[in-house]
């Protein structure tokens, strides 16, 4: 296993990626203090229940994230409805819902 960071630097100020990698799958998060954005393996729905605003960026087996550089290259897949009370929508850039959690 290994864990890789990344600070993401947005008008609204830092966010912290976080990659844990294991040989054939990754778990890629981006934290701020209004909320994260994270692959799918994380269920923004039960994140609804804690009254955290929590999005999910598009990927798949065949076109998985891969690392934390390509993580802001994805779009919103879903988002919870705290996410949406602070303006991330699905389709959105994640270098845009970045700012939001920030």
């Amino acid at each position: 296993m290994e864990i890789h960071t990344k600070t993401y630097q947005t008008k609204a100020g830092p966010v912290e990626g976080i990659q844990v990698k294991w040989r054939g799958f990754n778990i890629l998060l981006a934290a701020g203090s209004k909320g994260f954005i994270a692959c799918p393996a994380i269920d923004v729905d039960a994140c609804q229940g804690y009254g955290v605003a929590a999005a999910i960026v598009e990927s798949s087996p065949q076109n998985p994230i891969g690392n934390l550089d390509r993580f802001v290259a994805r779009k919103i897949l879903k988002a919870n409805q705290k996410a949406a009370a602070i303006g991330i929508v699905p389709g959105m850039e994640v270098s845009e819902a970045l700012e939001r959690i920030a």
